[in-house]
């Protein structure tokens, strides 16, 4: 079984969603079962590098809220993480660009490596790194095992850049428009962070469906002879 899913490090229920999905993973014995994908989907790919302010600024800003609505609003999807086990900092988050991450993913991506993605989220949400920063990428790719040689190339390039708009282009062209959003074996849509029991009703539901059509797929014999 195989989930594909889009997802930027700057969304908070990305990183809830993927932490839910394995849980629903783990609950339903698949964890060797299961290979999971993760596809780059920018939310602000014109962010700049520089930080402009905590989140909880941003927030009152865009949404033309008090500082305490804004801190209403961001602490509701705080406790959200918090519940499945993060210690989330959601209001003093660095939002910067996203992008030298995600081509950084690739790379790991390339090698077998799914490590830096989960430091990625951590740093972001819980260290409240700024993950323009290359010398935080270097530090997160250096914690994750990727090779010191590959990480310089990678962030000293434009390296993995057409991975990362390829991912976008593909997300857009199946009617994508937010992010997380989840595909198992490229037929059972999970849109969105959903609960971790609704998470592993459809991926049973996808299981079932690839163990039934295994099964009518199969040669059988009869009375009247065997299938050839």
């Amino acid at each position: 079984m195989k989930v594909t899913y889009w997802s930027d490090f700057a969304c908070p229920y990305c990183y809830v969603g993927e932490t839910r999905l394995h849980k629903a993973i783990e609950s339903l014995g698949l964890a060797d079962d299961v290979e999971v994908e993760m596809k780059a989907f920018e939310l602000y790919p014109d962010a700049p590098r520089e930080v402009q302010g905590p989140t909880l600024d941003r927030f009152a800003r865009k949404y033309r809220l008090t500082r305490a609505a804004a801190r209403q609003r961001i602490d509701s999807i705080s406790a959200m993480g918090r519940a499945e086990g993060i210690d989330f900092n959601y209001a003093t988050t660095l939002n910067t660009n996203m992008l030298d991450a995600h081509r950084l993913t690739k790379l790991a991506h390339a090698l077998g490596n799914t490590r830096f993605e989960e430091l990625c989220f951590h740093a972001y949400f819980v260290d409240n790194e700024v993950m323009s920063d290359h010398a935080v990428l270097r530090r997160l790719a250096a914690q994750a095992g990727l090779p010191e040689a590959d990480v310089e190339r990678v962030l000293s390039s434009d390296e993995y850049a057409d991975a990362v708009r390829a991912d976008e282009r593909e997300a857009h062209s199946m009617g994508v428009n937010a992010v997380p959003f989840f595909v198992v074996d490229g037929k059972y849509v999970i849109s969105g962070c959903q609960p971790t029991q609704e998470m592993a009703r459809v991926l049973t539901n996808a299981r079932d469906a690839a163990l039934a059509e295994g099964a009518a797929e199969g040669g059988a014999c009869g009375p009247d002879g065997c299938a050839i």
